[in-house]
């Protein structure tokens, strides 16, 4: 069976594919976001991938971690794998603020979304695209 996305991450904005994982980006001005997902067919949790598919799932992770940390300044870094609503693997990314709106609680407490323009976001994607490139895994 081929890699498909769920159809609530087709949604989301590519940014780049990795090794593994596609990133997709969340557009919520709130939060720089991003989402890795394992372009493997069928998987629901991190232990449903080969041991090398979770150590390489750990690299990207590391990798997106580090690129939000620089690229934002955020106060914190959120990351989970959740799946409750959304059943296929996908790591949530999320630099934080203490001054964000759902502070110092989850992003998913926080139901207000608010868009970037549509200039911003396409910059950030092409940030985002470019610090991933430079990355060796």
């Amino acid at each position: 069976m081929e890699f498909e996305l769920h159809p609530n991450l087709a949604k989301k904005a590519f940014v780049i594919d990795l090794p593994l994982c596609r990133v997709l980006f969340e557009d919520d001005e709130n939060y720089p976001w991003v989402f890795l997902v394992p372009r493997r067919a069928n998987i629901a949790r991190i232990m449903d991938l080969s041991l090398d598919d979770q150590l390489q799932l750990t690299k990207e992770v590391d990798a997106a971690q580090k690129i939000l940390w620089k690229e934002f300044s955020p106060s914190q870094l959120n990351v989970a794998a959740i799946g409750n609503k959304t059943p296929q693997l996908h790591v949530h990314v999320i630099a934080r603020y203490t001054s964000d709106p759902a502070w110092p609680g989850t992003v998913w407490d926080h139901p207000v979304r608010s868009k970037y323009p549509p200039e911003k976001k396409a910059e950030l994607i092409d940030i985002l695209k470019l610090k991933f490139s430079l990355v060796s895994f």
